[in-house]
């Protein structure tokens, strides 16, 4: 019996996590999303599929971030597969669903309902509200481990002392962690990002992260937002790590940033209305070089005049703690406006 696609795509909602796992298998679970770097199965992090419904939206919707594409489960079938016509998409669809059912797949209790996803930007709320200021904290500690000084204006950045670590395989763990709270431009919190850190102090092995598979990782609504560091006005910098752009604000302590969490999201920041230069603190990486080449288009047709700093080394913490405070100033002072060195290289921090 031939079954139309909005009834296939709804059969294959239901059992989000068995499509994944079985279409996206170079792809892993985290919170309530599949990470996957496309719809064809490229290993990555850039594509996320939703696995239950919540309020932003019904499971088995995904979106990926490097591209704008987006779509549901059939579209995973037809692109994982390199199928064409819809018969054979559907075929194939399905012969998936004649399997019996997953244990893998998640039951959504009534109660679970009326509660907010793990990974929603309620429990980022929730998250961000049971943590606390970092002066005198492990976070401090860790950032000054990383050579950075600049911690002026950093009320985006809290501490938690016992935040869940959920591995791939084995029992939940708590560790200490450094909150970051993702915003959208007018202030409003949509998201949050967890960095665990290593109770036992720096050290060079794990540069202050606890020594875990994915010490660091998001949660809510990431696309267009960010971690912001200082006011924005009509000068600004972006980059993808927090590590890196409070690195920038050591030697430019002036300066607004944001930190986009991934190259990804990087390339996809929304714009302030009085922004009218933005500097790209690029890592030396090919995810960066596509970032780069990705936000230098869309700056161009926003009027925006974009600017890339470039590290001499992986990225601008790479250089401040090997090379200096000293060494990252001399190298940024020659990369920026001239009008903008006086303006945000006055008294590092």
């Amino acid at each position: 019996m031939s079954r139309s696609p909005n009834d296939l795509a709804g059969r294959l909602s239901r059992q989000a996590e068995a499509v994944c796992r079985n279409y996206l298998s170079n792809g892993r679970r985290h919170g309530n999303y599949w990470l996957v770097g496309d719809a064809r199965n490229t290993p990555g992090r850039s594509m996320y599929v939703r696995l239950n419904d919540t309020p932003k939206g019904p499971a088995g919707k995904w979106t990926d971030a490097a591209t704008g594409e987006h779509g549901d489960l059939l579209d995973v079938i037809r692109e994982s597969c390199g199928l064409i016509d819809f018969i054979d998409i559907s075929a194939e669809a399905c012969n998936f669903l004649s399997l019996p059912r997953s244990e893998q797949q998640p039951t959504v209790s009534k109660q679970t309902r009326a509660l907010a996803p793990s990974g929603s930007a309620g429990a980022a709320r929730r998250l961000v509200s049971m943590s606390r200021s970092i002066p005198g904290t492990l976070v401090e500690t860790y950032l000054r481990g990383r050579a950075i000084s600049a911690l002026h204006e950093t009320g985006s950045l809290r501490f938690h002392p016992s935040c869940y670590y959920r591995p791939e395989r084995g029992p939940t763990e708590t560790w200490p962690a450094m909150i970051a709270t993702v915003t959208d431009l007018k202030g409003k919190l949509t998201g949050a990002h967890r960095t665990w850190l290593d109770p036992g102090g720096f050290s060079e092995a794990h540069l202050g992260r606890a020594p875990i598979e994915t010490p660091r990782r998001a949660m809510g609504q990431l696309l267009g937002h960010a971690v912001r560091v200082g006011c924005c006005c009509d000068v600004m910098a972006a980059g993808e790590g927090i590590e890196t752009m409070l690195s920038q604000r050591t030697v430019l302590p002036a300066m607004p940033a944001l930190a986009a969490l991934s190259a990804a999201h990087l390339s996809a920041i929304l714009f302030p209305d009085t922004l009218r230069r933005l500097y790209i603190a690029r890592d030396n990486d090919p995810a960066g070089d596509g970032a780069v080449a990705t936000l230098i288009e869309r700056t161009n047709a926003a009027g925006i005049e974009a600017m890339v700093l470039v590290p001499q080394l992986g990225d601008f913490n790479e250089d401040l703690r090997l090379l200096g405070a000293d060494a990252l100033r001399a190298m940024l002072r020659v990369q920026l406006a001239p009008q903008d060195v006086e303006r945000f290289m006055t008294s590092a921090a």
